[in-house]
């Protein structure tokens, strides 16, 4: 609502009465001028209205962000789980192929000691014979 100059002038006649002409004049000077556009709650509201979509707008865009990450995170540990399952897979062949010939090399010793032990003591009968 508008406020006309005779009311202006008005409230200026009882400010000066109640707390002097200069106060008045004091108070009055740290006022708007009347042609001052102030901000009301209807012309505030379609702004904040406006920052309230902004704010969900980025709510979107962090919640896509989050979901990207998510997705990058289960793709890599994945792939972690595949390349580490694949290396325990090569591990253990390695180990075993190493096993096989480990235990291969400790049988041919044991079947030659015996080879051995055995062609000697057939030697040894015969020569006591």
């Amino acid at each position: 609502m508008a406020v006309h100059e005779r009311r202006r002038s008005e409230l200026f006649q009882a400010a000066a009465q109640a707390l002097g002409q200069e106060h008045a004049v004091t108070m009055f000077e740290l006022l708007p001028p009347p042609e001052t556009d102030l901000a009301t709650q209807q012309s505030m509201d379609p702004r904040f209205d406006a920052v309230d979509q902004r704010f969900e707008a980025m709510d979107q865009r962090f919640d896509a962000v989050d979901q990207r990450f998510t997705d990058l995170e289960r793709r890599f540990d994945q792939r972690l789980d595949d390349g580490l399952g694949r290396l325990r897979e090569e591990l253990l062949a390695a180990f075993r192929g190493e096993l096989v010939t480990a235990v291969a090399g400790q049988a041919r010793a044991v079947m030659l000691a015996v080879v051995t032990t055995t062609v000697a003591i057939g030697v040894m009968a015969l020569t006591f014979a």
